[in-house]
């Protein structure tokens, strides 16, 4: 018989959480990163000339309460909380991102778009190898910061957020692997196999929340007892999607909106933004990401992404470095610790 796991939903709390303590004078700073695929160079360079510009070279971790990140953006955000910093990271994915997603030759192009139409174009294995030399088998629950990182469970078809323990409340993640969550927030469809997960099968999170801004957000107005209005929010994209509903689409038809899926990321991430706009003030939140491009690059076009991007990050600092630097990287955070477990309570 095969086995059929519980559904995650089945577990949610249904009454308000008992919410933490927050000290009144410090704000809570948040740092959400959208997914993208190799276009994940972007908001890496970004936080990578961050460092290097006004914190010595230091890790930016440090100077946020809580990382959130989808797909790319989920990679980067256990990779900031494994003890990496921005640079190592993007220098990882600037030398080898070419091993995950292989640049093809003309007739490997067609072939491979082909190949989409009916199953996965790369293979997995190649992703997981280089996660492994990431995080070896590090757990989600010994993550320096606060972790918000969304996937999408498909065999029930429910959003899932992977969460580490920094409410009481959140139990279920704790052992899972860095390696794991970061296959399973980035199996994105087309691209990658979906993932099996003891009984699940794992999408990639930005089926649902490519920009997870109002994830983070709900979690920390959720957990902590904060006033929202001091709640200050950085949101890095991976670079505009343009979409429009131009004559052809307004008519209609399967070959028309076949681009629907980045129409839906964008909307999902405006109407993120807006929201997070609404609730702690459009002065509170902090949103960089690369304009919108005649040619954008493809989520795994390597060779432009490592090309283009850095550069584009380093405009992008030049432009909005300093207010960056006076609303998040004055002062370090207090070191996150996690939730105990009550085992380890009961030993105090």
């Amino acid at each position: 018989m095969t086995y059929l796991p519980p559904r995650r939903s089945d577990g949610t709390a249904q009454k308000r959480r008992a919410q933490l303590p927050w000290p009144k004078d410090r704000p809570f700073r948040i740092l959400s990163i959208d997914g993208g695929g190799i276009c994940g160079i972007l908001p890496a360079a970004i936080l990578a000339e961050l460092e290097q510009r006004f914190l010595g070279g230091k890790s930016i971790a440090a100077c946020f309460d809580m990382i959130a990140g989808t797909s790319t953006g989920g990679i980067v955000a256990l990779g900031l909380s494994h003890g990496k910093t921005a640079r190592e990271i993007r220098d990882i994915y600037v030398e080898r991102g070419g091993l995950i997603f292989p640049p093809p030759n003309a007739v490997q192009r067609v072939l491979r778009k082909a190949r989409r139409i009916g199953r996965y174009a790369y293979d997995r294995d190649n992703l997981e190898s280089e996660l492994l030399r990431i995080f070896d088998d590090a757990p989600f629950g010994m993550a320096r910061n606060r972790l918000v990182i969304p996937s999408f469970e498909g065999r029930y078809g429910e959003p899932w957020l992977y969460k580490t323990p920094h409410h009481p409340d959140y139990k279920k993640d704790r052992f899972e692997r860095m390696v794991r969550v970061g296959l399973a927030t980035a199996a994105a469809p087309t691209f990658f196999q979906a993932l099996p997960n003891n009984g699940y099968t794992m999408v990639d999170g930005g089926l649902w929340a490519n920009n997870p801004t109002m994830n983070a957000l709900v979690d920390t107005m959720a957990c902590f007892d904060i006033d929202r209005a001091n709640i200050q929010i950085l949101s890095l994209g991976c670079g505009e999607t343009a979409f429009t509903v131009d004559a052809a689409k307004s008519k209609g038809g399967i070959l028309q909106w076949r681009d629907i899926y980045f129409g839906s990321m964008r909307a999902q991430s405006l109407n993120a933004l807006g929201q997070a706009y609404l609730l702690v003030g459009k002065d509170n939140v902090l949103r960089i990401d690369a304009p919108e491009a005649p040619s954008p690059i493809s989520l795994d076009d390597h060779r432009r992404a490592r090309t283009e991007l850095p550069a584009m990050a380093r405009v992008l600092v030049e432009a909005a470095g300093h207010r960056v630097e006076q609303m998040f990287l004055h002062s370090p955070t207090d070191p996150y610790v996690p939730v105990p477990l009550q085992s380890e309570v009961d030993q105090l």
